[in-house]
């Protein structure tokens, strides 16, 4: 075999198994699961300090914004279980009581879950406005009620 032919073969071995340990070893570092909170608080101590995605709906009354601090706090429940979580990022204009929300971040043993991101879940139809409707009026249904300020 000649030197070229033995440089291609290690080059290719090389770079088969780089491409092996990107694909099997570095992977499962990386991977962010999609959890509720019941799956969450299930369990227990392998569910503390590690990167995970948690969906639910935000409970009613539960919304705390400060917005002069960048505070957001809410609790986030699935029907049958219930996680606090704090963020400090302003939420997305689309977010409010009852609305289903996707938080990124890591649960504390202090039973806290601090999102570093906030996703809010919304219908993808589209429809065009009909003769005469303001865009506004269209998205009417999805601006939170007015309420009380929240300190």
């Amino acid at each position: 075999m000649t030197r070229k032919g033995k440089f291609a073969i290690a080059a290719a071995v090389v770079i088969v198994g780089a491409f092996g340990y990107l694909l099997l070893g570095g992977i499962g570092n990386n991977l962010v699961y999609f959890l509720t909170p019941q799956e969450l608080l299930a369990r227990e101590q392998k569910g503390f300090d590690v990167p995970v995605r948690l969906g639910g709906q935000v409970k009613p009354g539960s919304v705390h914004w400060n917005a002069q601090a960048i505070d957001l706090r809410f609790e986030l429940t699935d029907g049958v279980k219930t996680v606090a979580v704090h963020s400090r990022r302003a939420p997305p204009a689309m977010f409010r009581d009852g609305q289903g929300v996707v938080v990124e971040g890591r649960y504390g043993r202090d039973g806290v879950f601090s999102a570093d991101e906030l996703m809010v879940k919304h219908n993808e139809e589209y429809r065009a406005p009909k003769d005469g409707e303001k865009p506004s009026q269209m998205y009417r249904s999805l601006m939170p009620k007015p309420s009380a300020p929240r300190t």
